[in-house]
This record gives structure tokens, sequence and C-alpha cells, in this order.
């Protein structure tokens, strides 16, 4: 039986992914509370449900009591027995949530302490520690989203306190996250967009075993084709990697269904894993249309491309 794809929602339970400054300043920089309503988080689960999303990618950071190191806890962070309860409701709804842990240096601000011991033997004993717990939590899920965006300076340069890993160091980390989460039996899942700047290192050493999420927000017009946002799809499909393209209703609404349309038509069908539609917004009740717009541009695609 020919396996559905994925049409997948990120939702934040943590949202302390920046440093001092975001470049969304109403929530800009990390809380000591947590930005998350179980209400809305719930109306969305329904709205998921009933729109054809048949994945959710939980953006987690501070959002748990982590046992393994429950100093990262915000005030409201959710035990992970309460966690649990809602994976549960979501299973019976249909939808298979997907943990996501962003260890980019860009991202990691959720890591308290440890953002600033990134590469020490501390820090992969956390990572480690976090990962094998957040696999129990999530029941040995199939995917595990590890983030790895933007890391570099041009989104670091307002931070108070950069770090960037380059060349060897890098994928020396980047390895051992991988390594972490296949131990446990899931399937490591980034962000692609370290091919941009760096194409031929990426496709020498970027294992087919990672399932790539390349990403591009804007319009699809004639004049965006030939940037690195957009070639990318292409050239990670030439490659043989496993894709699942990635759009969002951050810039405008037309995005994720262009994004289905584009990678539809470049990407192999056996390779075309699915497709994830983002909002970068926090799941707060002044933000609940945001949400609801981007689930329902989902619900469009589906209904135009299947």
């Amino acid at each position: 039986m020919k396996q559905e794809p994925m049409w997948g929602y990120l939702l934040h339970l943590g949202y302390n992914m920046w440093n001092d400054v975001n470049w969304y300043t109403e929530y800009g920089g990390a809380s000591d509370t947590l930005r998350c309503d179980v209400k809305l988080w719930d109306e969305l689960v329904r709205f998921m449900a009933k729109s054809g999303v048949n994945t959710c990618v939980i953006d987690l950071g501070e959002g748990v009591q982590y046992q393994s190191h429950p100093e990262l806890a915000v005030k409201r962070s959710w035990s992970a027995e309460f966690l649990k309860k809602k994976l549960v409701r979501m299973r019976d709804a249909g939808i298979t949530p997907i943990p996501k842990l962003n260890f980019s240096t860009g991202h990691d601000e959720w890591m308290g302490e440890y953002a600033r011991a990134v590469s020490t033997r501390w820090y992969y004993d956390f990572c480690k520690e976090i990962i094998d717990e957040v696999v129990d939590i999530f029941d040995n899920p199939p995917l595990f989203h590890l983030g790895m965006d933007e890391e570099n300076y041009h989104n670091q340069q307002d931070y108070s306190h950069v770090v960037v890993r380059q060349n060897d160091l890098w994928w020396h980390d980047f390895y051992y996250l991988v390594d972490l989460v296949e131990k446990n039996k899931s399937r490591a899942w980034i962000w692609s967009d370290y091919l941009w700047d760096n194409p031929e290192t990426f496709l020498k050493k970027m294992p087919k075993s990672v399932l790539q999420s390349n990403w591009y927000y804007g319009r699809f017009t004639p004049q965006e084709l030939d940037g690195m946002g957009i070639k990318s799809y292409s050239i990670l499909e030439e490659n043989g990697y496993d894709q699942v393209p990635t759009g969002s209703n951050w810039e405008c609404s037309e995005n994720f269904g262009r994004t289905v349309e584009h990678c539809a038509s470049h990407i192999a069908p056996e390779r075309l894993k699915g497709f994830l539609q983002t909002s970068w917004m926090p799941t707060l009740t002044e933000r609940k249309y945001r949400h609801l717009e981007a689930i329902d541009l989902v619900a469009q695609a589906k209904r135009r491309f299947m």
C-alpha cells in the first residue's frame, strides 16, 4: 500500500530560538515564560486534522520540563507527562507528531548555558541526554528534526554572543547529532540551507540518510527562480536526496501552493516525501489567524495537487 505523502505543519511549543533580538521584534529574544496557549494548541490540532494535515513537527525548545535537564524549563513549561497526553491526542486525530530541537548555534537560546559551551564534552553529553529523553517522550518517532539552519554571522550579527562552527567542526558536530538520532532508530531531518553557501562541501559530505527540507518563502516569480533558495530543490533532486520542501505564509499567502506546484514537477515521487508548512508564529491567541491561514493553505494545496 502506497504511503500518503506528508502534509505537515510546524507548531511551536517553545519559542526561545533566538538570542538578544529576533527578526520578529514583537517576540524578540528569549522569555522566562512559555509562549504557548494550551487552548489554542488544542484548537489548532483539531483544525489540522480537519484540514488534512497528517504530520505535526513540534518545536520543543524550552517548552518541556526535561528530567535530564530541568534547568531548561521556564514558567509554564509542560511536564513530560502532559506533553505525552497531547501527543496521544494528536495520534488519535490522525496526526503523527515529530520532535524538533534546533541545534544551530543561531537558534539555540533554549539550551541555556549549554549554548555557550558548544563543541565541548559538556555540550556533547547534553545533546545525547536531551535527544534520548525526547525520543522516549515521543515513543520512538520515525523522524527527528535537528534544525541546523542559519548558522552564520549574518544571522547572528546583532547577538551579544556569536557562535559559528565552520568547516570540519560543523560536520563533526552534525555527524554526532545524526548518530545520536539514528542510534535511537529515528531518521535525522534538517533544514538544507547550508547547501546555499557551501554546495560542493554539502554534496560531498551530506549523508543520503538525512531527510532534507530546503525552504523558500517567496512567490516563485521568474526573477526568483535562479536564486539558490529555489534552485536547491533541483540540486538536491539531481543528487538523490529525499526531500520535504518547506513553505510559509511568513512573506505571502501564495508561497505554499507554489512550493507544492514547483516541487511536484521537479522532484521524483520516490524522493518527494511530502511538504511542510510554517508560520514561525508563537502558539499565542493573538497570532491565531496566522496559524489558521497557514493550515488552510495546506488544505487548499492538498485538494489541488493530490
